[in-house]
């Protein structure tokens, strides 16, 4: 069994689906996380006794999850409760108007009809024929892989699939590309907005990025007990296959022996010895030497430009005014302004967009009654430096709240009903990552080739999270872990440890 020690560096999303894979085949595995829950950027505060999550809150992509759990003989149903959305969003405008994007297809379609016309109802059907072609060209080459390249990309996607990319015009922005979609200028903003999913400006992003409306219409669920209820329920799942858990152990060093990786130092001073290391953490880390000089050289030297960071609000509240969905995006008159703040002026925005997540929705409330909400507005990931003052989180803070009340949303932030979370607290959580939620920015169409893959040039080492490929969000992390155990259990293989043609959760070793 000492020939299979592995040590995985972080109980995020993409770690947890690393220790399920691994540890059910046999494999001694290890997790050792700084904090003391797994969940990694999915996490609760508590406010007066009630716990709110305050980092992801969308469940998209559940076929990631049902993959994983059937490989080891179980089932998303069986290890949480999940409840299907009808309104995947509720969105508000500066003009008084209101919209509600549903699970549902026609339902959206005929509210965009009553809403804008139907010649903008037609607009939104043709974009949905556009998404789902574009979706169902790129899961496989791109979603799927291990880490696409320019040559195997282009081989994979084929005739059809470059026929596809070609009537998209993939050099455009997704700004532009929505400017050809639709004529509704608050539809363009609505669909916009998915680059954020990313940590991305619309104005930079590539076309592509549609599809990441596909990926929503395609379904969004809400946990049981929340995001942080989802974290848990994997971490069972890996215990219960037999890897170890060690909370509040942070890792100091990994370390490399003889070209090759020997283990994990944490900063109790504890060694603990590994054949095999999956990094489930921010890239830049290991670039900053975080983790030991020896381990710089795991990812390209040059650093990407960062993704969007966030100023968030967790609040226990009563929520007057308008009626709250539980996805709630309240929208400015002006949208660019908000990405030249953060992208072009490293400051927060004066005009930001509003995310509200009402977490006990969309269960009727009675009047009055105080609910968990967690708000969030974009921020540049500059919280490694000193752009952003206590005066400037003033000013954020008082713009988004009065923009809200504009927009008929009453609510008052108070040290006794609200916790608030900025860029340099996310800094601290995420060493190295300035605050960047989402790893690297998602700017020009070349950018899905730039970031890291699992694998990496020093033997042993391996990587998962949202910096490294596929990318950011909960289930494209939650398959980064996937590709990492592949990746590692591939290793095993070619060294002769299990036989060629074994096969590992769906994947067979070559």
């Amino acid at each position: 069994m000492s020939e299979h020690r592995v040590v995985i560096v972080g109980a995020g999303m993409g770690g947890l689906c690393s220790a399920i894979a691994l540890a059910h085949q046999g494999l001694e595995v290890t997790v050792v996380e700084a904090s003391g829950a797994p969940g990694g950027k999915v996490h609760s505060r508590e406010v007066n006794g009630a716990h709110i999550d305050s980092g992801p809150t969308v469940f998209t992509m559940r076929w990631v999850f049902d993959d994983l759990l059937r490989s080891v003989g179980t089932s998303v149903e069986a290890e949480m409760r999940i409840t299907p959305l009808q309104v995947l969003a509720r969105h508000f405008w500066p003009d008084g108007s209101q919209l509600d994007l549903s699970a549902d297809a026609r339902e959206s379609e005929a509210a965009i009809a009553a809403w804008s016309g139907g010649e903008e109802a037609r607009r939104f059907r043709d974009f949905c024929k556009t998404t789902r072609q574009l979706y169902a060209t790129l899961e496989g080459p791109m979603i799927r892989a291990q880490r696409p390249s320019m040559g195997g990309f282009m081989g994979e996607l084929g005739f059809k699939g470059l026929g596809v990319l070609a009537q998209l015009g993939p050099m455009r922005s997704l700004w532009q590309q929505l400017g050809h979609q639709f004529s509704d200028p608050r539809l363009r903003q609505l669909f916009a907005r998915y680059a954020t999913y990313c940590g991305s400006s619309p104005w930079q992003s590539p076309a592509t990025l549609m599809l990441i409306a596909q990926v929503e219409m395609d379904g969004v669920w809400s946990v049981e007990g929340g995001m942080v209820g989802m974290a848990q329920a994997l971490a069972r799942v890996a215990h219960r296959r037999g890897a170890v858990f060690r909370y509040n152990s942070r890792c100091q060093r990994i370390e490399m022996r003889q070209g090759r990786v020997g283990g994990v130092h944490l900063e109790s001073g504890e060694f603990l010895p590994a054949e095999r290391v999956i990094f489930n953490g921010d890239a830049a880390a290991l670039r900053q030497g975080l983790l030991g000089d020896d381990v710089r050289r795991a990812v390209p030297t040059d650093a990407p430009p960062r993704s969007l960071s966030a100023l968030t609000w967790s609040m226990n509240t009563p929520a007057e005014g308008v009626a709250l969905d539980r996805h709630n995006v309240f929208f400015q008159s002006t949208y660019a302004s908000e990405f030249e703040d953060i992208f072009e002026r490293q400051r927060l925005p004066e005009q930001p967009t509003v995310y509200v997540c009402a977490q006990d929705r969309p269960a009727p409330l009675p009047n009055g009654q105080a609910e968990r909400l967690f708000c969030l507005v974009n921020a540049p990931a500059c919280g490694d430096g000193n752009a952003i003052n206590e005066e400037a989180l003033e000013q954020c803070q008082t713009h988004t709240f009065q923009h809200l009340r504009q927009l008929g949303l009453n609510l008052r932030p108070t040290a006794s009903n609200s916790l608030r979370t900025t860029p340099w607290d996310f800094h601290q959580r995420f060493p190295a990552s300035g605050g960047a939620l989402y790893g690297q920015a998602t700017h020009g169409w070349t950018s899905i080739f730039s970031r890291p893959g699992s694998t990496t040039p020093l033997q042993g080492l391996y990587l998962a999270g949202g910096s490294v490929h596929p990318g950011p969000g909960v289930p494209m992390a939650a398959l980064s872990g996937r590709r990492a155990a592949e990746a590692l259990m591939a290793s095993l293989a070619l060294t002769s440890t299990y036989p060629r043609g074994a096969t590992f959760g769906g994947m067979s070793t070559p």
